[in-house]
């Protein structure tokens, strides 16, 4: 017998699993239940509807891939070690592997999925959005301290942050369409690195160190 926090975590990491794999409003609760092997009555002792479950696992799903970003933005790593493993990152979390590559990013497509005609829903995304552009400020900021990028004093680093997810976000849909990896994998870098400005010699100058026990 699971007890009810191991009951709450199955439903979420179930939720998010198949949201992953198929799409929001093609995952109904009876099939969460099914694939976690709960109950409904279970279901919604925890969660009062479909969407407060999206919610719950958007910010579980987030807690999860903050300690990933924490760790990859340590300033232990050099400017250009952040940027890299950042891609690095994108690759793992967004494309998959080789044999299971799913394309995009679940909860941003989703969001898409619902017409955001839920308004928690669009609460949870703008978070996690937020919280995703701080990051990007961050590694912009210390790619911009090092002397890393062109004109640097006139970058506008908030906007260099969002256009950072939005072409990540373009690009992945598009992957999603061609389902040709290899062209994603050589395109993401040099257009993040012409966004942000990179200086030319510092292209593909640095390995991924992040992480150390995963290859693509």
């Amino acid at each position: 017998m699971m007890n009810t926090s191991d009951t709450r975590t199955l439903l979420l990491e179930t939720a998010l699993n198949l949201i992953w794999n198929s799409n929001y409003n093609s995952v109904g609760v009876n099939e969460i239940c099914k694939q976690a092997g709960v109950t409904k009555g279970s279901f919604y002792h925890h969660f009062e509807s479909k969407a407060e479950l999206f919610c719950e696992a958007t910010s579980y799903h987030w807690d999860q891939i903050r300690q990933d970003l924490d760790c990859i933005l340590s300033p232990i790593n050099t400017p250009l070690e952040q940027l890299e493993n950042w891609l690095q990152f994108i690759y793992i979390n967004k494309l998959g592997d080789e044999k299971n590559a799913m394309p995009g990013c679940a909860m941003f497509n989703a969001g898409m999925q619902t017409g955001c005609e839920d308004a928690r829903i669009i609460e949870t995304l703008q978070l996690m959005t937020e919280r995703g552009a701080k990051y990007n400020q961050a590694l912009v900021r210390s790619l911009k301290d090092g002397n890393f990028l062109i004109d640097s004093a006139d970058q506008d680093i908030e906007q260099v942050a969002r256009l950072m997810q939005q072409y990540v976000q373009g690009a992945m849909s598009h992957a999603r369409v061609t389902r040709n990896i290899d062209n994603i994998k050589r395109d993401l870098p040099a257009g993040i690195y012409r966004l942000i400005g990179l200086k030319p010699e510092f292209w593909f100058s640095t390995k991924p160190t992040w992480p150390c026990n995963k290859t693509l």
